[in-house]
């Protein structure tokens, strides 16, 4: 069974930046971050390979995001920057088998997920 510990939420204002953490206990082939606004499907944000580092995001994102990961401490970060309100949700990380690109931003690829961190944009 791998566990996922996410860190990292919280009440920021609009146009302000937040770093979201997530460490394995067992690294597997990718890692992706979703969220979930209250009423809304779960979102693909952003997702990252274990092993060729190749990152991935998703279109409500893009070019606000930058996924990273330490290897060594088998930990995903997820820098967000101009944060708008629309960003507010709960924060999944996930993990599971890389299947390749076109996989990534399907959330039942993963196998295993977080408990979830809140994320709220308001002034």
């Amino acid at each position: 069974q791998v566990q996922l510990v996410e860190s990292g939420g919280g009440l920021v204002q609009p146009g302000a930046s937040l770093r979201l953490s997530c460490t394995a206990s067992v690294r597997a082939g990718a890692m992706g971050w979703f969220r979930q606004a209250p009423g809304k499907e779960r979102e693909f944000v952003a997702a990252i390979s274990w092993t060729s580092g190749n990152t991935y995001d998703g279109d409500s994102v893009k070019g606000r995001v930058t996924i990273s990961r330490d290897n060594a401490k088998n930990t995903a970060l997820l820098q967000m920057n101009s944060l708008k309100p629309e960003d507010t949700a709960v924060y999944y990380c996930a993990t599971g088998a890389y299947y390749g690109p076109s996989s990534v931003s399907n959330p039942r690829r993963y196998d295993y997920w977080g408990q979830g961190t809140q994320v709220t944009v308001s002034s």
